[in-house]
């Protein structure tokens, strides 16, 4: 695979500026510490919010479905925001925007705010998903696959811990789990969003704050990523992964606690899957190394394969299974991302392509755990359920990475027609 090497003065500019590079990096890892705290603690906190709110634990489950149907509808519009006003000044927007969302949403009163801050919490990491990888492509070079890793075993981590961490708050702060408790917990595990934004800040200081470009009227677009069948099956792969954690984070405490399970006990299942992925996030790349980068995309959901028949089979050894799932799913998520990045020839394109990947993984991802809910609901168990995320998740990520992991790039088929080289 050719190497992606930034092509844009701003790139050379950042490479020949060992300390702004460095700012940059430690920016990207406290924002990636905020990625998934803010939706990741819901979920072992639903009995406690239905308590409070009176609404049902799968009404209240919608609660992390919320954010995932919002990355569907505003990530492919985070490319155009990009271009206009800039990368920098656009991520800025939205870390101030996910901190709004995050307040609101546990501030106590109408329950509507707890829907309209998860809705801002969605806009805001809709924005920060399709960016960061955009970001990492202009300023890392042929560095993509590690920095990627990093920032998303930190967000597979801190939300792992988040998971973990939000019912001992609750209690710590409230011990008869009233209406209080929760509601400190979801802000206290997005601590670290000030300095995010505050090391954003620095950044643009030092870097500038990235001058957007308006089009002139009558200007032509250019081809659309929309177009092309690679940007789909990156974009596809994206959706088909994603349904594991979305499933798990949602679903893993009911299940757990259908096993007998406390509620505290519960939670750490949660934060344990998370905290293997990181493990997978890590891993991945020094496994997406010369000829196995073409085969590291399939070979990831053979370890989900195995752990939903686990979990179908012998629920018993739940550690063992969760580990297994969770270990594919870190690592896959750090793999799509690359992919948005690798799949691209330049950090414009790999914006675009990440807008319309993350758009529409994420319709499919969105739908993933009201599905396994109805499923569950319908059929009263868990085997029907757990057979639906085995097909749709697990098997269907191994038939689309065999094709993912071709070494194709977005618009090259469209630049052989017009008779250019592809780089």
């Amino acid at each position: 695979m050719s190497s992606d090497r930034p092509t844009t003065p701003t790139a050379n500019h950042d490479n020949a500026r060992g300390p702004s590079i460095a700012l940059l990096l430690a920016a990207i890892v406290v924002v990636g510490i905020n990625m998934r705290v803010t939706i990741t603690g819901v979920g072992p906190l639903l009995e406690q919010m239905s308590a409070s709110t009176g609404d049902s634990v799968a009404t209240l489950s919608l609660l992390t479905s919320v954010p995932v149907v919002i990355w569907a509808l505003v990530s492919s519009f985070a490319h155009t925001l990009s271009h206009r006003f800039g990368m920098n000044r656009v991520v800025l927007w939205a870390l101030l925007v996910l901190a709004g969302g995050t307040l609101l949403r546990s501030v106590p009163g109408p329950e509507t705010s707890l829907w309209i801050g998860t809705v801002l919490i969605g806009v805001a990491l809709a924005v920060a998903n399709v960016l960061l990888p955009a970001v990492v492509k202009r300023s890392f070079g042929s560095h993509v696959a590690l920095v990627t890793s990093i920032y998303t075993a930190l967000f597979a981590g801190c939300g792992a811990l988040a998971s973990g961490l939000v019912v001992p708050i609750s209690y710590a702060v409230e011990p008869s789990g009233g209406d209080i408790g929760w509601r400190v917990a979801l802000v206290a595990v997005a601590a670290t969003l000030p300095i995010a934004i505050v090391l954003w800040l620095l950044h643009m200081r030092r870097f500038g704050a990235d001058r957007g470009h308006r089009l002139a009227k009558g200007t032509a677009r250019g081809p659309s990523v929309w177009a092309d069948p690679v940007a789909w099956l990156v974009g596809i792969y994206m959706g088909v992964q994603a349904i594991m954690f979305y499933v798990m984070i949602t679903w893993l405490a009911p299940y757990a606690r259908s096993l007998g399970h406390s509620e505290v006990l519960a939670g750490y299942d949660v934060m344990i899957f998370q905290m293997v992925g990181v493990l997978g996030s890590i891993a991945l790349p020094f496994a997406m190394r010369g000829r196995m980068e073409r085969w590291v995309p399939a070979i990831l959901p053979l370890f989900s394969m195995a752990g939903v028949a686990g979990l179908l089979l012998a629920p018993s050894g739940i550690f063992l299974w969760i580990s297994l799932a969770g270990l594919c799913s870190g690592g896959s998520i750090a793999c799509s991302l690359t992919l948005m990045a690798t799949r691209a020839r330049d950090h414009q394109t790999a914006s675009a392509l990440s807008g319309m990947g993350q758009s529409v993984g994420y319709v499919i991802a969105g739908l993933a755990p009201v599905t396994f809910g109805a499923i569950h609901s319908a059929t009263g168990g868990w085997t029907a359920s757990l057979l639906f995320l085995l097909v749709f998740s697990s098997i269907a990520q191994f038939v689309f990475g065999l094709l993912v992991g071709r070494d194709r790039y977005v618009f090259d088929r469209l630049r052989a027609r017009a008779g250019r080289p592809a780089a």
